[in-house]
């Protein structure tokens, strides 16, 4: 990860991450994954963009396969945004711009 403001999320911090009373972007990804490496600097920009008021985070899906299942990520990058509950409120298959996710992203903070 390049930004220093992308934390890692994993089966074990990931409850913790949602439930942190902050607004939480997830990018379930892949290494393998061509469309994940474009989204990367995208989600590392947002990341520098919103430290502070918004949890950014990376997810493995190789790695993390409980959390992939649990919210039905079979098409990666996918993106999902919580807030306050391990339900998201957003989700989002693909790559997706600055402003389009910064767009979403004002909406919850």
């Amino acid at each position: 990860m390049a930004s220093p403001n992308v934390i890692e999320l994993t089966t074990e911090n990931f409850s913790e991450a949602i439930n942190s009373g902050m607004v939480v972007v997830a990018d379930f990804w892949a290494p393998w994954c061509g469309p994940c490496r474009q989204l990367s600097p995208v989600i590392d920009r947002i990341a520098d963009q919103y430290a502070g008021k918004v949890k950014v985070g990376k997810l493995n899906v190789d790695e993390n396969g409980d959390l992939a299942v649990k919210y039905d990520v079979a098409t990666i990058p996918r993106v999902l945004i919580f807030k306050g509950s391990d339900v998201p409120v957003f989700t989002h298959v693909g790559t997706i711009s600055d402003a389009d996710l910064a767009k979403v992203i004002d909406k919850q903070v």
